[in-house]
């Protein structure tokens, strides 16, 4: 583990799970998916542990048995329902929108990247409101490669006009935390978000913490130093 940066240029954030609380509308989705194949929908809990790897792990809560290949072809759909469900209750989490806005007064860049699919992500940046506000956006489609790869947050850093030595970066998932180790930046892993099952203390990350009220707070602090 590394020291944090003595000075931080940029912060770049994985979305589903660290920024936004987009499960509720990736469990309508396949919700309505179950009723049009005649499938009993599964918990919601279920549901919420896997949505950070995306539709294939999601339709596999209630279409495993069925294979996998009726599950890829059952992927254009979902994108279809969930896209008509984009942003109806995602939400930030409980003290995002104050962390963005102290980034912003710090004069600190801040981006996305994701491994959701560009047109969604494009969608849901927009009706959320923070589309112009953010510096970077990289998604799972940008580059031939995603998340753990780093080289889509060496190009969110180079989009953003940050340096990655001086640059953080914050996800709820363990490719987060790879994929920035990789690219040179000081990783935060969140434990507020969906974890896919698993433990953030385990994943080496640079720093790990509870809440985004613990990163505002660090920013406030560089600002009055």
């Amino acid at each position: 583990m590394k020291p944090r940066p003595a000075r931080i240029e940029g912060v770049l954030f994985d979305l589903d799970g660290t920024l936004l609380d987009s499960a509720p509308d990736l469990y309508a989705a396949l919700v309505r998916q179950c009723a049009e194949e005649g499938v009993a929908a599964p918990d919601y809990t279920t549901v919420r542990e896997v949505v950070s790897r995306g539709s294939r792990a999601i339709l596999r809560c209630a279409f495993a048995d069925r294979g996998e290949p009726a599950i890829e072809a059952l992927v254009p759909r979902y994108l279809d329902l969930y896209e008509a469900l984009v942003a109806q209750d995602t939400h930030a989490f409980a003290g995002v929108e104050a962390l963005l806005a102290q980034l912003e007064a710090r004069g600190i860049r801040w981006g996305v990247v994701t491994n959701k699919p560009g047109f969604l992500t494009d969608a849901l940046l927009a009706r959320i409101g923070w589309d112009a506000r953010a510096a970077a956006v990289v998604s799972g489609d940008t580059l031939p490669v995603k998340k753990p790869d780093p080289a889509p947050v060496l190009l969110a850093c180079e989009r953003a006009g940050i340096d990655p030595a001086r640059s953080v970066f914050v996800g709820d998932d363990r490719r987060d935390v790879m994929a920035g180790a990789a690219a040179g930046l000081y990783t935060v892993a969140v434990r507020w978000g969906y974890l896919d099952g698993g433990n953030p203390d385990d994943w080496q990350a640079d720093c790990v913490i509870d809440h985004p009220d613990e990163l505002t707070t660090w920013f406030a602090a560089e600002v009055s130093a």
